[in-house]
C-alpha cells in the first residue's frame, strides 16, 4: 500500500481550500471526492527544514536536534568550525543528516524502497533514489536562490514533477516524499495572496494528475495513500527588525549569519523563517544553563526586547519541564509539563489567552488552543523549550514583523516561523479516509507506517493507534 507525501511548501490551509473551491486544482479536487481535507498544526519553529522532521522522523524538530533553520552549538563539539553554529541555508544543508539524533529512525531507514525529491532529510536513502542532488542540481538551486529568481524556482518545481513521475514508474516505490518550494518562494516575494501562488499550486496539481494516471494504469491506485500537506503558512510583513543590530546597539556583541566570525562575542542570534529566533547568551559556558541562573545578568535584555514592537512572545526555559511565557502586551504565565500532562498558569497576565489549565493532555491542549492565536502552543512550547540545542531566550515575532532585516536574495514581504495561527495551521488533503483524525503534522508518520504495515520505532511523538482521540 504505497504512501506518497507531497509537500506544497508554505501553503496556508485557507488558501488551499479557496483554490480548491475555485476549480483551479482539478486533480486535488478528485482526491477530495474520495478522501478528506483536514486542518492540522505544524511545529514550532514553523519553517522549512525543521518542519519536515515530523513527516520523516515522527518527532518535533527540537527533539531530534534541529531546533531551527539556524542554531548555535554551546558544546562546540557538533559545530567545531568558526562561529560554532549552523545555517541550513547554503552549504550547511549537507550536514542535516549527521546533526539529527541518530536514535530517531527516518522513514527512509524504515522503508528501503523509498523515493525523495527536494528533501533536506535524506538519511537512509540510497543516492539513486534522491534525484535532486549532485553538483549540477546543487549549482542550479544555488544560482536560483542567490539571484532571488522566483520564476526559476517554479521551473525547478516543474522539473521535479516531471522527474518524480518518471522515477515512480521506474522504481515503483513504497514510500515517496517530495517537496515543491514554489508556493513558499512566491509568497516571500509577492505575498501569499498573489495569483502566482495559484500557479505554483497548479504545478503540484499537474504532478498529482500524472502520478495518478500512472498508478491507475498499473492497477495500484486503489491501494495508494496520497497526501498533500504543507509545513507552514505565511503572513504579510510590513516591517523588518534587525535583531542582530538591536543586540549590537545594546552592547551584547552578537554573532549572526552570514557574519559569524567575531572575536569574543557575548551573544548569538539565530533567526528562522524569519519570524522566530533563538538567542544564546553566556557563550563561554559550554553546557546549557536555565533561565533562573541567567536572569540576574540578562533580564535587562529581555525587558528591552519586550519593549520593541517586533516582539510578540518571549520564551524563557526554566528547566526541561518548565518554561515562562512573556508577552509584550499580555503579561506572563508559566507552563509546566510531565509526560502528556500540561499545566498553564497565568501569573501577571495570560499571554496565550486561554486561562488557567491544570493537567490537560496534549490532545486536550490542542483543542483548547485551536481557535486562538496560538494553536497547539502548550505542546509546541514544551518541545522547543526542552530541546538541548534551543536558545536561552526564544522569540516569536509580532504579526506583520520579522526578525531579519537583510541578506535575503528574495526580499521577504511575507514570512513565517512564529507561533501565530496563520503560520501554524496547515492543510492535509488525503486521497482516502484516514484511520483517525490527525491533529498535527507529527501524526502522519505513525499513520504512514501503519499503512505500510511497518512497526513503529520507539519514541514517536505523534498520536498512534493506542493514543487516538475520540
Amino acid at each position: 500500500m504505497p504512501v506518497i507525501i507531497l509537500v506544497a511548501d508554505g501553503v496556508r490551509a485557507d488558501t488551499l481550500r479557496a483554490t480548491l473551491d475555485s476549480g483551479a486544482l482539478p486533480a486535488m479536487a478528485r482526491l477530495l471526492e474520495d478522501g478528506a481535507l483536514h486542518e492540522i498544526t505544524s511545529v514550532f519553529p514553523s519553517v522549512t527544514g525543521p518542519a519536515y522532521t515530523p513527516f520523516l522522523l515522527g518527532k518535533h524538530p527540537g527533539s531530534v536536534g534541529m531546533p531551527g533553520l539556524r542554531w548555535y552549538d554551546r558544546s562546540r563539539r557538533d559545530c567545531s568550525g568558526p562561529g560554532h553554529s549552523r545555517s541550513y541555508v547554503g552549504i550547511d544543508m549537507r550536514l542535516v543528516d549527521q546533526d539529527l539524533d541518530p536514535a530517531a529512525k527516518t522513514m527512509f531507514e524504515l522503508v528501503p524502497n523509498s523515493l525523495a525529491a527536494m528533501s533536506v532529510v535524506t538519511r537512509g536513502l540510497h543516492p539513486s533514489r534522491f534525484f535532486t542532488r549532485g553538483p549540477v542540481f546543487a549549482a542550479r538551486t544555488a544560482w536560483t536562490h542567490f539571484r532571488g529568481d522566483v520564476e526559476g524556482w517554479l521551473d525547478i518545481d516543474r522539473d521535479v514533477a516531471r522527474r518524480l513521475a518518471a522515477k515512480m514508474r521506474e522504481l515503483r516505490p513504497d514510500f515517496v516524499f517530495a517537496a515543491f518550494t514554489g508556493v513558499d518562494k512566491v509568497s516571500h516575494a509577492r505575498r501569499h495572496d498573489s495569483t502566482d501562488v495559484v500557479a505554483a499550486l497548479r504545478i503540484v496539481d499537474d504532478a498529482i494528475a500524472e502520478m495518478r494516471r500512472d498508478l491507475e494504469a498499473a492497477g495500484s491506485w486503489e491501494a495508494t495513500h496520497m497526501w498533500v500537506v504543507s509545513d507552514h503558512g505565511h503572513t504579510p510583513i510590513e516591517a523588518h527588525e534587525d535583531l542582530a543590530g538591536v543586540l549590537e546597539l545594546l552592547g551584547h556583541r552578537p554573532i549572526a549569519h552570514p557574519w559569524i566570525l567575531r572575536r569574543d562575542p557575548r551573544t548569538a542570534v539565530m533567526v528562522s523563517g524569519n519570524a522566530m529566533a533563538h538567542l544564546y547568551v553566556d557563550l563561554e559556558t559550554r553546557s546549557r544553563r536555565w533561565w533562573p541562573s541567567l536572569a540576574a545578568e540578562w533580564s535587562g535584555l529581555v525587558g528591552s526586547l519586550l519593549a520593541r514592537d517586533s516582539t510578540d512572545l518571549v520564551l524563557l526555559p526554566f528547566s526541561e519541564s518548565r518554561c515562562e511565557i512573556r508577552s509584550r502586551t499580555a503579561g506572563a504565565a508559566m507552563l509546566e509539563w510531565s509526560g502528556d500532562s500540561y499545566t498553564y498558569r497565568p501569573a501577571t497576565g495570560d499571554p496565550l489567552g486561554i486561562g488557567e489549565h491544570v493537567g490537560v493532555s496534549g490532545d486536550e491542549s490542542h483543542a483548547l488552543t485551536l481557535g486562538g492565536e496560538y494553536p497547539d502552543a502548550l505542546v509546541q512550547i514544551a518541545r522547543i523549550a526542552a530541546a538541548p540545542r534551543a536558545g536561552d531566550i526564544i522569540l516569536s515575532a509580532t504579526r506583520e514583523w520579522d526578525l531579519r532585516a537583510g541578506f535575503e536574495p528574495i526580499p521577504h514581504i511575507s514570512s513565517h516561523g512564529a507561533l501565530h495561527r496563520d503560520h501554524m495551521l496547515v492543510p492535509l488533503l488525503a486521497s482516502r479516509p484516514l484511520p483517525f483524525p490527525p491533529l498535527r503534522t507529527v501524526d502522519l508518520m505513525p499513520i504512514a507506517l501503519d499503512a505500510l504495515s511497518i512497526p513503529h520505532p520507539p519514541g514517536l511523538e505523534g498520536r498512534t493507534g493506542a493514543a487516538r482521540g475520540p
